[in-house]
């Protein structure tokens, strides 16, 4: 694993930021990066393509 972190600490580290945020923002959030991460899929494949406004 990177950084010398194992499958328990990743866990642990997943619990707390459950109980942080909470199960619907967590939800947003992974929604939120998942978009942006496509976005920038989508630039990087074709920049000069139309861009749909949703």
């Amino acid at each position: 694993m990177p950084f010398g972190i194992g499958l328990g600490e990743l866990v642990v580290i997943f619990f707390i930021v459950l109980l942080v945020f909470g199960a619907s923002r967590l939800s947003g959030i992974g929604r939120g990066v998942g978009q942006a991460i496509r976005g920038f899929k989508d630039e990087v494949k074709d920049p000069d393509a139309p861009k749909e406004d949703a």
